[in-house]
């Protein structure tokens, strides 16, 4: 892999990190709309034990070649990158300006609706009924009540595994199920935590954030591996059912992304802030507030645009 395209996968990784902070934006759509969504699951796919004893019988760097291993640290660089640096600003952005965040996302899973759908080769009845059934089970998602905050070990670890589920399917925001678990806010503090802990100089601090990431990573990877091989196979067998269904989701998740809300009820965030919890979509003239209609379509707009440049240039792994 060259240097270019090294950078490419990065960069890729970074819209990845950024989008996965973010309740409601899934990391798998961005993933899909810059070409290396299929390359991501088979790689996943593709690790195993026998990666170790590889490096000792074919070497490192035969070892690489073989598991796709730099597009995998490229990636994961990127995204380790994004959410490290990303978290408290998007944050920022979402308690203070969240009718223009919002609008902006709406934008962007707006046109990768499109740019998904429009894959869908073959229309017939089983691919309709997917794209509905998906849209509903993604909708009810984004309406269901999210549970309280639990911190014990074993659910830092479910909260993971079901986290990264939706974080590599487009449409399904993998924050926004961390939030319906309730490990949202813990796992959240705990990046933070751990940045400023590290900082700081405040060793306490960082191991006890960091204890909280290693469990949630644990999850993470149960997850990534058994999942993986289900969608490679889905990819290689089914592909034109599972983009309806991947389609479905998308549209489902509008809903959890629509600019205008009315809060039904708060919660308090890791900086002792209290910000929406439950939230109802409305029309504009019926939000408390100024609906910022004129910036809410040009961000949509903006927002709709810049997939359609990402799907123009994006930079695919040559054959």
């Amino acid at each position: 892999m060259s240097f270019k395209t090294k950078g490419a996968v990065v960069l890729k990784g970074m819209m990845m990190g950024a989008a996965d902070v973010v309740p409601g934006v899934s990391g798998g759509t961005i993933a899909f709309i810059t070409g290396i969504y299929e390359e991501l699951i088979k790689t996943i796919d593709n690790l195993d034990f026998s990666m170790v004893t590889d490096f000792n019988r074919i070497g490192w760097k035969a070892t690489v070649v073989k598991y796709n291993l730099g597009f995998l640290f490229s990636l994961l660089l990127g995204i380790a990158i994004s959410v490290l640096s990303l978290a408290k600003l998007i944050t920022y952005l979402l308690e203070h300006f969240p009718v223009l965040v919002w609008s902006f996302f709406f934008g962007l899973v707006l046109a990768s609706v499109w740019y998904i759908g429009k894959q869908i080769t073959q229309w017939n009845l089983l691919a309709v009924v997917a794209i509905i059934v998906g849209s509903l089970v993604s909708y009810f998602i984004t309406i269901a009540e999210p549970l309280g905050a639990p911190g014990s070990w074993w659910y830092l670890i479910f909260s993971g595994f079901i986290a990264i589920i939706a974080m590599i399917l487009p449409g399904i925001s993998g924050a926004f199920l961390l939030l319906l678990l309730g490990s949202y806010t813990t796992v959240l503090s705990s990046i933070t935590g751990l940045v400023e802990g590290v900082i700081k100089g405040n060793w306490t601090e960082a191991l006890r954030s960091l204890g909280n990431l290693a469990l949630v990573g644990v999850g993470a990877i149960l997850g990534l591996k058994l999942f993986s091989r289900a969608l490679t196979w889905l990819f290689e067998h089914k592909k034109n059912l599972t983009l309806a269904l991947l389609t479905g989701f998308m549209i489902g998740s509008l809903n959890k992304l629509w600019p205008w809300k009315k809060v039904l009820s708060t919660r308090t965030n890791s900086e002792g802030l209290e910000v929406p919890f439950l939230e109802q979509s409305i029309l504009p003239s019926q939000y408390d507030g100024d609906p910022q209609l004129l910036w809410v379509i040009a961000l949509i707009v903006i927002g709709f645009l810049l997939i359609l440049i990402l799907e123009r240039f994006a930079i695919k792994k040559p054959e």
